[in-house]
């Protein structure tokens, strides 16, 4: 990098020292530190959402999967996004009626006892702990594949021994600590808007200098096709012909791999009725309206705005770097070959930028786990906010030092994403049956995330055990979980009356799965089942009529995209009207 690039990386990181610190003033005491006051709008919270999700590792986890698997591929993550549009049209309302701090503690509003607790504590150290600090580690794994792509470090030995990478990957891990531990989730947020326009404005400059130095959109496809590889420009692993359909075996994607993409690993996850830290900032918002606004925002972000931006680069790397062997390397290698200074370096913003934004929310987010349901929970009950407030801070060091300690022991980034989402499916369906059944009960849940945890690591680590087709896998684990945890519920007494009752008034659940409780304790459902799966079904009409339509109209295939267009606009249509009068 040129002295210039250099100079607008120390002038971001020394801007957004300075926000955390001038936001440190905003913290009072835990709801401050965690969840912002409850006073996020949707717009501030949906776009923090996005930025969490933009880490410096997911454009190089896209360029990997199109290298290797093709366009196709892409559906490990596009598949999340029926999970989203329902965080987003469903749960978002019911989790900001609840009114508590993390997903944690919510399970004390749900279920009661005994198994509740322990429920809470398993779960807080599992997220906080293990789960967290993988994700935080393989953030730091590609900010150290990214800086010695680009050349910034060799990762050779420097001071004490110890490599020039790790003295930068521990400088910056202070940077992102030191603005987290003071300003709390207000820096976390504010910073993330900043955040996500410099890696919004990264990723166009490189899918701009990528696109341009290819030759344009027509003469790419038009050298991708000579490849011989059909599964790059295919959006689903199959093609269509006289003989009917060619599965492409090129792709890597076997069948029952892309079956679970679609049909178990959205609900199967962990994730499936919110997840941690986008139930953090709907908690955090100022109501229902603010915490649904904040989904949708999110999903036009994740989906329609940057996943083109990232697959365009990953296409051109292609042709345009044939011998390269790391195709996750490939999207900071165009970065270094095609752009000037000031745009490269405004490219080493934005990465750095993904990547801090990332971090920084999965150390608050994880701390608040440490903090309200392990300390305040077991240990201090009676703590005052002062005494929360210096916990909260002390554990987001903790979490940050053993990420990165966690991103010198892999060097896959999609293996790591594959092993987190080995690890945490199993227990989605009774995440979602929970708010709409009431025999769901602690037992049943502890069940599920346990015996999903255990059975996916298993089979993913242990040579013995390790089933290699992903989709098998993940069968697997669902199957595995779902026995069990059926039987410790059918074995195990319901919740309490009083439990149910102080649910029911709290959070007004819908379904049939509540009926007679809402009709025993008066309470009304602020929507109805059918209501919710409609705009659940039109919402996945709007969001992937426009991501596929998107990439139909990209790849000169316009039919599709006038297709998957009209489907788009008739949904919206169909889903607005009624969603007005129902926010009303």
């Amino acid at each position: 990098m040129a002295l210039i690039d250099w100079f607008l990386l120390v002038l971001y990181l020394v801007l957004t020292l300075v926000l955390g610190l001038w936001l440190a003033r905003r913290n009072r005491g835990e709801d401050d530190f965690f969840v912002a006051g409850r006073s996020l709008s949707g717009w501030l919270a949906g776009a923090s959402m996005a930025a969490t999700t933009f880490s410096i590792d997911t454009p190089l986890y896209v360029a990997g999967l199109v290298g290797t698997r093709g366009l196709a591929g892409n559906w490990e993550w596009w598949s999340f996004g029926l999970a989203h549009v329902a965080m987003a049209v469903v749960f978002a309302p019911l989790w900001r009626r609840s009114g508590v701090l993390t997903d944690a503690a919510f399970t004390e509003l749900r279920y009661g006892g005994p198994v509740a607790a322990l429920l809470r504590g398993v779960k807080a150290f599992l997220l906080a702990l293990p789960v967290n600090c993988i994700g935080i580690g393989y953030a730091f794994l590609a900010l150290r594949k990214v800086v010695e792509a680009l050349g910034i470090v060799s990762g050779e030995p420097a001071a004490l021994g110890i490599s020039d990478t790790v003295w930068l990957m521990a400088v910056v891990a202070l940077l992102v600590v030191s603005y987290t531990v003071a300003g709390g989730l207000w820096a976390v947020v504010v910073n993330d808007l900043l955040q996500l326009v410099l890696a919004l404005a990264g990723a166009l400059a490189v899918a701009i200098a990528a696109l341009h130095a290819a030759g344009g959109m027509g003469q790419l496809l038009e050298r991708l096709e000579n490849l011989g590889r059909p599964e790059l420009l295919s959006i689903v692993p199959w093609t269509w012909d006289g003989n009917g359909m060619n599965w492409l075996e090129g792709a890597g994607i076997s069948v029952p791999m892309f079956t679970a993409y679609l049909a178990i690993q959205w609900w199967s996850f962990r994730r499936s009725d919110g997840g941690g830290e986008f139930i953090q900032r709907m908690l955090a918002t100022r109501d229902e309206q603010q915490a649904r606004l904040a989904g949708w925002v999110f999903l036009v972000v994740n989906y329609l705005i940057r996943s083109w931006l990232w697959v365009v680069v990953a296409l051109s790397a292609l042709v345009l770097l044939p011998a390269q062997s790391d195709w996750e390397l490939s999207y900071p290698a165009l970065a270094v070959e095609l752009l000037p200074p000031v745009a490269l370096g405004l490219v080493v913003v934005s990465l750095v930028a993904a990547f801090m934004s990332t971090v920084s929310t999965s150390v608050n987010w994880g701390a608040s786990y440490l903090t309200h349901d392990l300390y305040q929970r077991f240990l201090r009950p009676n703590a005052k906010s002062a005494e929360l407030l210096l916990i909260g801070q002390l554990t987001t060091v903790l979490l940050l030092v053993l990420g990165v300690i966690t991103a010198l022991v892999s060097d896959s980034i999609g293996t790591v994403f594959r092993l987190v989402i080995a690890i945490g499916s199993g227990p989605g369906v009774v995440l979602v049956l929970r708010w709409f059944w009431w025999r769901v009960n602690a037992a049943a849940e502890l069940a599920a995330m346990l015996c999903g945890f255990i059975v996916g690591l298993f089979t993913s680590v242990i040579p013995l055990l390790r089933i290699e087709d992903f989709g098998i896998r993940l069968t697997v684990i669902t199957v595995s979980s779902a026995v069990v945890w059926l039987a410790v519920m059918l074995t195990t007494p319901p919740e309490s009356d009083e439990v149910l009752e102080r649910f029911v008034r709290q959070v007004r659940p819908p379904g049939p799965g509540w009926k007679r409780w809402r009709e025993r304790f008066d309470v009304d459902a602020v929507d109805t089942l059918p209501e919710l799966l409609r705009r659940f079904l039109l919402a996945n009409g709007v969001l992937f009529g426009g991501l596929l339509g998107i990439g139909a109209f990209l790849l000169h295939q316009q039919w599709l995209g006038w297709g998957c267009l009209l489907v788009l606009v008739l949904c919206a249509l169909t889903l607005r009207p009624r969603s007005a009068t129902s926010a009303s």
